[in-house]
């Protein structure tokens, strides 16, 4: 027998989740990866030192891990697990989470949809975009000029888009730091908005806002320049 000074005090092991042959390129157009992208449950099963056996084991540590690429599509660590209950198996426990990363797969896809045609409508109000992710399509930026002034807008579009709106940060086009970096707004996301409005609405409402805040941030590039003087 081993002596229980020795024995180890946990178990930890790995499951493959979703179909073997199941293929994330497949929901992305113009997909890069080259690398099949998988999703693991992570599993570490603690190992009681006690001498009498406990009619119902502890329950086990768990934490979804997957490959590095598939952070593009979406995040595991938004995968909200399902509860462990006392006595559960793993067998009993793995459809209910299997069939909650069906579902994110398929937001995920959706979402890359609406990023999308989120981007196409930039053109009409701001312009054709001078820059744009063309895959997961989660940034872009445009051009804009308010009398002589001219900054880029910076979109960073989240994963969870709609339900998140896109990040922006203003850009000067005219002031630079000390160190002839232009200068930059901290980002924005207090702007009007409503997932449930189309494409077109956000990006109009989004031209909107800025129509004032240009002029904020106008005020800021100038304030920074006077005071590097």
């Amino acid at each position: 027998m081993v002596p229980s000074a020795d024995r180890p005090d946990e178990v930890k092991f790995a499951v493959p989740l979703l179909d073997a042959d199941f293929d994330f390129t497949k929901l992305v157009q113009g997909c890069p990866w080259r690398v099949p992208q998988k999703i693991h449950l992570q599993v570490i099963f603690p190992i009681s030192r006690s001498s009498s056996y406990s009619s119902v084991p502890s329950a086990p540590r768990l934490k979804l891990i997957s490959t590095p690429d598939l952070k593009s599509l979406f995040s595991v660590e938004d995968v909200k697990l399902p509860p462990w209950s006392n006595g559960m198996c793993l067998a009993e426990y793995l459809p209910a989470l299997e069939e909650s990363l069906n579902l994110l797969v398929v937001e995920a896809s959706a979402s890359i949809g609406a990023r999308r045609r989120f981007i196409e409508a930039l053109a009409p109000t701001f312009g054709r975009p001078i820059e744009a992710d063309p895959i997961f399509c989660k940034r872009a930026t445009v051009l804009s000029i308010s009398g002589i002034f001219t900054f880029l807008v910076h979109f960073a579009i989240p994963l969870q888009f709609p339900k998140q709106q896109p990040v922006l940060t203003l850009q000067s086009s005219q002031h630079c730091n000390a160190d002839g970096t232009p200068i930059t707004s901290p980002p924005i996301n207090d702007y009007p908005w409503s997932p449930r409005w189309d494409q077109a609405e956000m990006v109009e409402r989004i031209y909107d806002f800025l129509t004032d805040e240009c002029q904020n941030f106008k005020k800021f590039c100038s304030d920074a320049i006077t005071q590097q003087k």
